[in-house]
C-alpha cells in the first residue's frame, strides 16, 4: 500500500486527485464545525448578499450563508454518490466474474441481459427507477447503484474470462471446491485492480448523476444542502445573485475532477510495465 501511494504520489494527475480529495474528505469529516454560520439559519435582511468578509461565499435566497451550506452538503453528496459506487460495482463484480466463470449458455443468457439494460441511456434508467421507487436520496442512491451495476458487471468478465484459465483456477476445480468458492475466494480477489480503477471513475459520474436526480427534485429534498438541489433553487436567481449557483456548480466539478485525476493516477501506478 505504501508503495502504491508512493507511485500513486508521483503522477502529476495522483497527486493532484489525492490533494484535492483529501479536502473533500475534510469537508465531510469537520465540515459541520468548519461552517462559520448555521447553514439552516436565515437571515431575510441578508438576502443575497455578496461576497464579503460576512459571508465569504455569499448568502442565498433566504439569506443562508452559502459556504456553510457548501461544506455541511459534503455529507449528503460524496457519502450517496460513494456508497452508490460500491454497490454497484460489488454487485456488477460478483455478476461478472459469475458469469466468467460459468460459461456457455449461462454467460450468454447473462451478458445479453446485460446488454439490454445498458441500451437504456444511465441517466434514463435512473430516472424510471427513482420514479417507481419514489423520491428521495436513498432510493437515488439504489437507482444509481444499478444504473452502475451491468457497466461494472461487463468489465469485470472482461478481466475474469482471463483470470478463468490460471493454474490456481484450475486446481480448485480438481479440488472439488463449489463454484461460489471459486468465484468469491479464487478468481474475484484477482480481478479487484482493475475494477478498483474503473470504480474510481465512476464516482465522478455517481457524484453528477445524484446531483442531477437532486437538481430534477428526484433526489435529496429540501431544506437539504445538497449540492444539486443547491443548483436547483438558484437557478432562477442566477442573474441577481450568481455566486449561489457558480459556488455548488464548482463543487461538484471539482469533485468529478478529482476522482477521475485518482482514476487516472491509480491507472498508472498499478500498471506493472511502469515498475522497475
Amino acid at each position: 500500500m505504501t508503495d502504491l501511494l508512493r507511485r500513486l504520489m508521483r503522477t502529476p494527475q495522483g497527486a493532484i486527485g489525492l490533494i484535492l480529495l483529501a479536502v473533500l474528505a475534510a469537508a465531510c469529516l469537520f465540515g459541520p464545525w468548519l461552517a462559520p454560520h448555521d447553514p439552516e439559519k436565515m437571515d431575510f435582511l441578508g438576502r443575497f448578499r455578496s461576497l464579503g468578509a460576512q459571508n465569504w461565499f455569499g448568502a442565498d435566497q433566504f439569506g443562508r450563508d452559502v459556504l456553510s451550506r457548501l461544506l455541511v452538503g459534503a455529507r449528503s453528496t460524496l457519502p450517496m454518490a460513494l456508497a452508490a459506487t460500491l454497490l454497484g460495482t460489488v454487485a456488477g463484480a460478483v455478476v461478472g466474474t459469475a458469469s466468467a466463470y460459468l460459461g456457455g449458455r449461462w454467460d450468454e443468457a447473462i451478458m445479453r441481459t446485460i446488454d439490454a439494460v445498458m441500451a437504456v441511456p444511465g441517466l434514463l434508467l435512473a430516472l424510471l427507477l427513482v420514479s417507481t421507487l419514489g423520491n428521495g436520496a436513498g432510493n437515488a442512491m439504489i437507482a444509481i447503484a444499478v444504473t452502475f451495476a451491468p457497466g461494472m458487471a461487463r468489465v469485470t468478465r472482461a478481466v475474469a474470462l482471463t483470470v478463468r484459465g490460471q493454474d490456481y483456477v484450475k486446481s480448485a476445480t480438481v479440488r472439488g471446491e463449489s463454484a461460489s468458492w471459486i468465484i468469491f475466494r479464487e478468481m474475484l480477489p484477482n480481478v479487484m485492480a482493475p475494477v478498483v480503477i474503473e470504480a474510481t471513475i465512476r464516482v465522478s459520474f455517481a457524484v453528477m448523476l445524484f446531483a442531477t436526480l437532486s437538481f430534477l427534485g428526484l433526489g435529496a429534498q429540501p431544506p437539504a444542502s445538497e449540492w444539486g438541489l443547491m443548483v436547483a433553487e438558484a437557478r432562477q436567481y442566477v442573474h441577481q445573485a450568481p455566486w449561489i449557483l457558480i459556488a455548488p456548480s464548482l463543487a461538484i466539478a471539482l469533485t468529478a475532477i478529482a476522482f477521475n485525476l485518482l482514476g487516472d493516477g491509480l491507472r498508472d501506478a498499478m500498471n506493472p510495465r511502469d515498475e522497475r
